[in-house]
């Protein structure tokens, strides 16, 4: 029965090493499967059984996200501060301060819990699929369909979606790295394996996570989801994201300001405790002082942005894997792409077949035909690359099919990076054995007994031409056997394939666009250089440098990032080669992004600070990714690069808004402690104070960006927000300190109407200094802000002017404010607008080019699989 194998133990060892010891005749008896596959029917029913082929769950969860709003041990000591002095007597103070608190961990989660279900519902459009064989016909399931018991066909490049058992295997090797720290791969067959064997050993086996590295192969599924030796790994990795170079730069930014408040409000405490003012008074204040100049909605801020952000870009067909990345995408200066799709339409047409041997154009022709990987359904071409569905889907195959039917394969050897080849052994109705072998013209031309000249010049005619070539060439065989590597020598040249792929009409204002955004374009590919360099300068790049694998070779490190500045196009290169290229760009200083949607692309994916993938790309590549585009175009591309950097200037909004308020409003506490005799301020209404100012900003993620901001590439810089606090944080000390002398010298005020004036005035100026601060124009009306922005900070400023006049005045402690006070903070808040735009010019007239840091992190290439083996719903059983 089907438990036999795949339920043989709780964990996924017992089962994967179960059937690496038995045969695999009896581990199909044992699945209930024929070679030919399961039945659709059959597939359900075990699905609904055994749950989806998933290790984790992209879900929100709303307790996860009540704990990120609750776990700010400043929040945790003020609530017990409040019970403290509830059962002092203080109960009125108490009861204010947790319905501030809960509302504001209310604000934050309502954000952030939707931040997460737009993440969940991103996910859930991001799909992955794997070929098997159901009702004994190829088809192709998303991989969390895959049940025990479905046949798999495996090629290269494919990440293996569940533990197999392989049936058939041709030159396989598969790249466990992720799973047993071996950087070689390791090459398979269908052979037992004594029982117990280690992970490293079980051969006639393809484990979950594993990659494809060469060859290509067949299995059944032994194991699924969580029962998988991957699944086991990942589980014990946790639901822990790997941070970004944006969340790097918040989480230092939040410590900052951690250090900071710890600072001021322990010299605040102390202060108070000094002037023999009430502890528990004391202590409520300098801990109400410290959660205002904690970025409490920061989080909330952020998700908010992000999600708004992550929707645009989803209409834009940007898919994310994560919120975060958006932001990172901002920061991009250099892109390194491949071409086609990205500068060339990506629809593969067949031209012609160019004879330049014996052999007439048809034999060409069906000799290509014959040579390719392609699995067939009912006539339609599924799976394979997309030069032999183009060959087979043109109309001049189709004179061929009958001729090809009369050709029987006896053996295949697959195409992999290293040789740039792929070789079948055929008979003919003689029974004639012919090895005909297909590839790179380079690669082909190199293995033939002989050239003829003409070759060559009709070569360089096509790829002149900026069309791309594929070299057929041929060698009889004494028997009909599997073909090696061996036997692709002393090949008898056949004659070409030509196919077009031409400019995307829209690629060169999608590149002109990139350039305008601060973003250096360079071409990676593994064709032609010839053809690289004519498309390019077909879209208007100008003077383009070539360079190609065999030159970048023989640079060292340093030649190499030298001749990366000059070199706008790198062609015949390696996948190691391109992951080359990468790291040194990135070593510069730059942020990489790196778009590739083939199995080559995998390492440079991996290497880049930005993945970027396509929904139709080779599963290693969309695994490696960290963005999915639902169209292949460099202008969605732009478009996702205007919206991070959107997203990141309306962040920074925040983050210098609050410096420039908060922590003058911490020196303001301080300095109004040491001369007054009563608290400057309550907690209750600091902690109002601090819920009315987060909420008028919850509107910035709709606002507008000056172009200027959009046109390159920004990045944390602590230093940076660190003078900015230091420069503007006094300007806003200074006038409340104006204020004070305002109350207490002309309005001659009591305590309760003191608190009042300055919260009142504290709340004005710090919410309406967002728009000066919203924008590096001078002066800042030059800039318009969003009318959601303008309505939440203009409504912020009106509740509390008008709060000391409602019914809840005398609850909260505050007093009615003379007429005299309100002309008066008119004029303080336009003095002080004025003063911050005189601040802001000297600041930004000063200031060097941030520059941000970089994450470095561990298990990035495992936890990034794990990703794709996960489901938006419930976690598999």
């Amino acid at each position: 029965m089907v438990t036999t194998a795949v339920g043989a133990g709780p964990g996924a060892a017992s089962g994967i090493g179960a059937a690496a010891a038995r045969p695999r005749e009896d581990v199909l008896r044992e699945l209930e499967v024929a070679p030919t596959g399961l039945a659709e029917q059959e597939a359900a029913r075990r699905l609904e059984r055994w749950g989806p082929n998933a290790v984790r769950s992209h879900r929100a969860r709303g307790p996860l996200v009540l704990w990120h709003q609750v776990r700010s041990p400043l929040l945790g000591l003020l609530l017990a501060a409040a019970v403290v002095s509830y059962f002092v007597g203080e109960r009125s103070d108490a009861v204010i301060i947790a319905v501030i608190v809960a509302l504001s961990v209310g604000l934050g989660f309502a954000n952030e819990y939707r931040a997460e279900r737009t993440a969940e519902s991103l996910h859930a459009r991001i799909r992955h699929q794997v070929l098997v064989l159901r009702d004994g016909r190829p088809l192709e399931v998303d991989v969390t369909r895959l049940v025990p018991g479905d046949v798999v066909d495996l090629r290269l490049g494919d990440v293996v979606p569940a533990d197999l058992r392989l049936l058939s295997v041709t030159e396989l090797s598969c790249d466990e790295s992720a799973l047993t720290g071996e950087s070689l791969p390791v090459a398979k067959d269908t052979a037992t394996v004594p029982a117990g064997a280690a992970l490293a050993e079980l051969t006639g086996c393809a484990l979950m996570g594993s990659v494809v590295h060469a060859g290509s192969g067949r299995g059944v599924v032994v194991a699924t989801g969580p029962r998988t030796e991957f699944g086991a790994i990942a589980a014990g990795l946790g639901e822990h994201q790997l941070e970004t170079e944006f969340q790097v730069g918040l989480r230092r930014f939040s410590m900052l300001l951690v250090y900071v408040a710890g600072v001021l409000t322990t010299t605040i405490f102390v202060i108070n405790v000094v002037l023999h003012k009430p502890l528990i008074d004391a202590l409520l204040f300098s801990l109400a002082i410290a959660v205002g100049i904690t970025p409490q909605l920061l989080p909330a801020v952020v998700s908010t942005s992000l999600a708004a952000g992550s929707r645009r870009l989803s209409r834009l067909k940007v898919l994310v894997k994560r919120l975060v990345c958006i932001e990172d995408l901002g920061d991009v200066d250099v892109l390194f792409t491949d071409k086609t799709g990205t500068l060339t339409l990506g629809r593969i047409e067949f031209m012609r077949s160019v004879p330049l041997g014996d052999a007439g154009a048809q034999e060409v022709l069906r000799w290509g035909l014959l040579c390719t990987e392609t699995e067939f359904d009912q006539g339609r071409a599924v799976g394979g690359n997309p030069l032999d569905a183009a060959l087979w889907n043109s109309p001049a195959a189709d004179a061929q099919r009958a001729a090809v039917a009369g050709c029987a394969k006896a053996g295949l050897l697959p195409f992999d990076h290293e040789r740039r080849l792929v070789s079948v052994t055929v008979t003919d109705a003689s029974g004639a054995a012919l090895l005909v072998t297909k590839g790179a013209p380079e690669a082909v031309l190199e293995r033939c007994t002989r050239v003829p000249r003409e070759a060559r010049r009709r070569l360089d005619a096509e790829f002149a031409a900026g069309n791309r070539v594929v070299a057929v060439a041929t060698r009889p065989l004494p028997a009909a056997a599997a073909p090696t590597a061996d036997d692709e020598r002393g090949l008898c040249l056949a004659g070409l394939l030509v196919f077009l792929d031409p400019p995307k009409p829209d690629a060169a204002a999608a590149l002109e666009r990139l350039a305008g955004l601060g973003i250096d374009v360079k071409i990676v590919t593994g064709d032609n250089a010839a053809v690289a360099v004519k498309v390019c300068r077909d879209l208007g790049l100008g003077e383009v440098t070539a360079l190609t694998g065999a030159e970048l070779d023989g640079l060292d490190d340093v030649g190499l990032t030298a001749a990366i500045a000059r070199t706008t196009v790198f062609a015949r290169v390696s996948p190691e080669q391109k992951a080359r290229i990468v790291r040194l760009q990135r070593g510069t200083g730059g942020d990489v992004a790196f778009l590739g949607d083939g199995v080559n692309d995998a390492l440079a994916l991996h290497a880049a600070d930005v993945g970027i993938s396509v929904d139709s790309a080779t599963d290693v590549a969309k695994d490696a990714a960290d963005i999915i585009l639902l169209e292949k175009s460099l202008g969605v591309l732009a478009d996702g690069v205007a919206e991070g950097r959107r997203i990141f200037a309306n962040t920074i909004k925040y983050v210098l808004m609050g410096t420039s308020s908060n922590f003058g409003n911490m020196f303001s506490a301080a300095g109004a402690s040491l001369f007054l005799s009563f608290l400057p301020m309550l907690p209750s209404q600091i902690l109002l104070n601090n819920l009315l100012y987060d909420t008028s900003q919850l509107a910035i993620p709709t606002d507008e960006v000056d172009e200027e901001q959009v046109r390159r590439p920004a990045h944390w810089d602590i230093s940076f927000i660190r003078r900015f606090m230091l420069c503007f944080g006094p300007i806003s000390s200074l006038f409340d300190f104006a204020t004070f002398g305002v109350m207490l010298w002309v309005f001659h005020a009591g305590p309760a109407q003191f608190r009042t004036g300055w919260f009142v005035e504290s709340l004005a100026t710090q919410t309406l200094v967002i728009f000066a601060i919203r924008t590096r124009r001078s002066p800042f009306w030059r800039s318009r802000a969003s009318l959601p922005l303008v309505l939440t900070t203009l409504s912020v400023v009106v509740v509390g002017a008008l709060l000391p006049v409602t019914p809840l005045a005398p609850t909260l402690g505050f007093q009615r404010l003379p007429l005299g006070y309100f002309a008066a903070l008119a004029g303080m808040v336009l003095c002080y607008l004025a003063l911050v735009e005189v601040g802001k010019r000297l600041f930004y007239r000063t200031r060097p080019r941030e520059v941000g840091p970089r994450a470095e992190a561990g298990h990035r290439h495992l936890r990034r699989r794990a990703a794709r083996f996960s489901t938006s719903g419930r976690l598999a059983r």
